[in-house]
């Protein structure tokens, strides 16, 4: 899959006030992406953007070198797929009903379905796990249910390119880790551009293979995770003081916020903080792997000892 997207010199806003101005972007084709940042920082109206939802005042969102808004809706709809937050689907439409209609760029001026369309419906339907829910109401599925089966539809459409508005907004922990498991599969299996805006920052740096941070409609860091996210960008985008460390699962940053610690009342949480943070390099991570010893529980005997 070839089909890239970039976004040059944008401004976008809404009521003539500006959320974003002069921003540019190459998304790495093939890769997964994910922008962070505050709430209020122009994320999701970046995302709004790349996916043709909300027109420039300036600048271009450029889809195959071309401007995005000079092409014909049902050619962008063959490239790119977006998932805005919280979708809504018609009361009473079963999951299969809902997939197809990701098909409808496909179809000829008279809509009919084919061979193509019915194997494209399968296959979106096994690929996310909801093959046995495709008789099911979609107003009777859970969060997670959901959120896979909207995935599924996105998938029927085939395009080279996916864009996530918060995909895992109100879902617990767990149907979290499975939206973006499934997310990665698909993008190691079909080789699927994601674009993705995440609230969650450890699951960001765990899943992305490209993290950009924003902050007041700019952007201010992007990179691998590993090379990207530190204790003083946290600091910068989110206005947090926390440590980051080595996910003791994936080797990735995770960000540890400190919150009332280190406590004057407890030396020992300082020094083990600070002997922490001399174990994982400038760019956030251990130089020793994920193997070092239990900061954690060295933290709490500090505080207990």
């Amino acid at each position: 899959m070839t089909t890239s997207l970039a976004a040059k010199t944008l401004t976008l806003g809404y009521g003539g006030v500006p959320i974003i101005g002069g921003l540019s972007l190459e998304v790495l084709v093939g890769k997964i992406t994910a922008i962070v940042g505050a709430n209020a920082c122009g994320k999701s109206t970046l995302l709004r953007g790349l996916a043709r939802l909300q027109k420039p005042s300036a600048g271009t969102v450029l889809l195959d070198g071309a401007d995005i808004h000079g092409q014909p809706s049902r050619a962008v709809a063959q490239k790119l797929g977006i998932l805005p937050q919280m979708p809504q689907a018609p009361s009473g439409i079963t999951v299969a009903e809902l997939v197809e209609r990701g098909r409808t760029p496909h179809r000829g001026p008279f809509g009919r379905r084919t061979r193509d369309d019915d194997d494209a419906v399968a296959r979106a339907l096994r690929e996310t796990g909801t093959l046995e829910l495709a008789e099911r109401a979609v107003d009777d599925l859970s969060g997670g249910q959901r959120q896979r089966v909207w995935i599924a539809m996105a998938l029927a459409q085939e395009t080279d390119v996916l864009l996530l508005d918060e995909p895992t907004t109100y879902l617990d922990l767990a149907h979290q880790v499975e939206v973006l498991e499934l997310l990665r599969r698909l993008n190691a299996e079909r080789g699927t551009t994601v674009v993705m805006v995440l609230h969650e920052l450890n699951l960001a740096a765990r899943y992305a293979d490209h993290l950009v941070a924003m902050t007041h409609g700019a952007i201010v860091a992007q990179g691998v995770p590993s090379e990207t996210l530190d204790a003083e960008l946290v600091r910068r985008v989110f206005g947090l003081d926390a440590l980051v460390v080595p996910d003791p699962v994936s080797g990735t940053p995770l960000v540890v916020p400190l919150g009332g610690y280190p406590h004057p009342a407890h030396p020992g949480v300082a020094e083990t903080l600070s002997g922490a943070q001399d174990g994982v390099s400038q760019t956030g991570v251990s130089q020793t792997g994920v193997d070092q010893p239990g900061i954690e529980q060295r933290a709490v005997e500090a505080v207990r000892g």
